[in-house]
């Protein structure tokens, strides 16, 4: 069977089902083995069916009314969607905001016939609430759906999952991230961001290019529509894409995170990534001597990527096609973003930074620098407007350049991915001791990944039930603590049980120490999201180590899709490895 698999890989997907586990075993772990293509090449052969596309709309029932202006309107089907889309939310801060509002109502007049335009003219008169209610009662009715009721969505799901879930690519079958197209609704975006309540519309088949090797079973479109192309691109990973229309960008299904051409790209991140740790000591000694050049572009070029390394800043120019937030990066930051403070009788220079980031993600740091970098910036915004660049001579092209000359494959990224490395690895030193029991260990790990996510600038907002699950968390606190006194009174009390009575104490208080971790850790990631930067910035095989080191299960700090991702450094990773 093995001779036919690596003769016919498509073969695969028939015997996959009755694999024993040892040769299941021997696949996965011959992928990190197999000699990799040098001529650019991803793949050989690629073979899958194409996209789940998001159900049609269904009608509301008859019963659930809207309401304009107090009078009950009924709305042809495209811009009845479209309003559902709004009532979903209804409960949502996001419809509570001037500029989600202003751009859902300028979309949703786009689907509405003439006459409901004429109709439809203020927003405010608009009533969804019969919409919402019948939602929200959908929504309990899931909730309350009988055992066999939930093992029949379960069962299809894991028929769609088996159908469409997996691909083949070269001599294995490899599983897809996400090869449910995403069902039309308003955009969110992330902070303030001046698209959000734009209506994502439906993709199409005629929207999606699909790729796949010329010698595989081209996946079927659904009958009656076509493929707006299909490619043969061996160069690239993706199987589908598209263009979504609200930035514009391009939007593809691609493999899961546990496949081995991911696994192996995450892995060359962050061997890169330790390559500038040999080599950091002389750029930074480079930088420095560069901010007393006589060349303007040389200085300012110095002085961004000082911000890069110290702050993890983004170089900037990042935006997608047709976005139209202002935000920046490092090169593309402007006078009126940043702020000078000479203090202390000119023993402390401080910048105070104060822009919207990626996502419109504001960043606001206040920082000290050293006196050469605070005298430049002073000679940067010297006659300058406040919208002007503060770095005009300097953009993110020649900032990369200029980053490859000092290493092979250097990018700012990558000083963003060494800093927040280093930095775990770094904070887990100095925050796990032997000492501490299991939740004071892994406490000690989430506060070495919030250090980095503080500098990353990765901020979440807080929880809408935090307020909630934390008095919750504190009564089962104070009925733990109560329950912890009067075990140790009763068990000085009753002495021929002393014993079993300790015993209970000690169990008692551990349970409370656990909460009282639980109610710390909770607390501090109030506003901080840990997620980001430990799934794309931090060095698995560091946390793998650590846990390693401490006896520590790594379930505890990875669930199961990122250890299914971290997959390589699992299998890699010693308890001495070193960043």
């Amino acid at each position: 069977m093995l001779l036919l698999l690596f003769l016919r890989p498509n073969l695969m997907f028939c015997f996959y089902p009755v694999y024993s586990n040892s040769l299941l075993d021997y696949l996965v772990n011959s992928r990190w083995e197999e000699e990799r293509y040098t001529d650019g090449s991803k793949w050989k052969f690629l073979e899958h069916k194409g996209p789940v596309f998001a159900p049609p709309y269904e009608p509301l029932p008859s019963q659930v009314k809207f309401f304009y202006d107090g009078k009950h309107m009924k709305l042809r089907p495209e811009a009845e969607e479209v309003a559902t889309f709004f009532a979903k939310m209804l409960d949502h801060e996001y419809t509570s905001k001037d500029i989600f509002r202003k751009n859902f109502f300028k979309d949703w007049r786009k689907e509405m016939s003439a006459e409901e335009k004429t109709k439809l003219t203020d927003l405010k008169k608009c009533d969804f609430t019969e919409m919402s209610d019948y939602f929200k009662a959908q929504s309990e009715a899931r909730k309350a759906m009988s055992k066999d009721a939930k093992l029949k969505i379960k069962e299809e799901n894991e028929r769609l999952l088996q159908l469409y879930g997996f691909c083949i690519m070269d001599n294995h079958r490899e599983r897809i991230a996400n090869f449910r197209i995403e069902p039309p609704g308003l955009f969110r975006g992330r902070g303030d961001h001046p698209k959000m309540g734009m209506l994502k519309r439906r993709i199409r088949p005629k929207d999606i290019i699909v790729n796949c090797s010329k010698d595989s079973k081209h996946p079927e479109p659904p009958p009656g529509t076509k493929w707006k192309e299909v490619r043969h691109d061996n160069k690239v990973t993706w199987l589908v894409s598209w263009t979504e229309n609200i930035q514009g960008s391009i939007k593809y299904i691609m493999l899961n995170p546990s496949s081995r051409i991911k696994g192996e790209k995450d892995w060359q991140k962050y061997e890169t990534a330790r390559q500038l740790k040999k080599c950091v000591d002389r750029i930074r000694t480079q930088y420095r001597e560069d901010w007393k050049s006589k060349e303007m572009r040389i200085r300012q070029r110095a002085v961004a990527l000082y911000f890069i390394d110290k702050l993890a800043l983004r170089a900037g120019n990042e935006k997608e096609e047709g976005e139209t937030a202002d935000t920046v990066g490092c090169c593309s930051l402007r006078v009126e973003h940043i702020k000078l403070y000479p203090e202390n009788d000119g023993q402390e220079f401080v910048v105070e930074f104060d822009f919207l980031g990626k996502d419109s993600i504001r960043y606001y740091n206040k920082v000290p620098v050293e006196k050469r970098v605070f005298k430049n910036l002073q000679l940067f915004m010297e006659n300058k407007d406040t919208d002007d660049d503060l770095f005009d001579r300097l953009n993110t092209s020649v900032l990369n350049k200029h980053l490859q000359e000092l290493m092979d494959g250097l990018t700012a990224k990558v000083f963003r991915t060494y800093n927040a490395s280093i930095t775990l690895q770094q904070q887990l030193k100095q925050l796990t001791s032997a000492e501490e029991n299991l939740p004071a260990k892994i406490l000690s790990y989430n506060r070495a990944n919030r250090a980095v996510a503080i500098l990353c600038n990765h901020q979440r907002a807080p929880p809408k039930t935090f307020e909630k699950s934390m008095q919750n968390l504190q009564l089962r606190l104070t009925c733990v603590f109560e329950y912890f006194l009067t075990s140790k009174a009763d068990a000085k009390v009753r002495r021929d049980e002393k014993s079993k009575k300790k015993k209970a104490v000690e169990r008692t208080e551990e349970q409370l120490m656990k909460l009282e971790v639980q109610a710390t850790d909770r607390e501090e990631n109030k506003q901080i999201a840990l997620g980001t930067s430990k799934l794309n910035y931090l060095d698995p095989r560091i946390s793998v180590a650590w846990c390693k080191k401490w006896s520590i299960p790594v379930e505890k700090i990875y669930n199961k899709t990122q250890r299914e991702k971290f997959a390589w450094a699992i299998d890699m990773a010693e308890d001495d490895f070193e960043f």
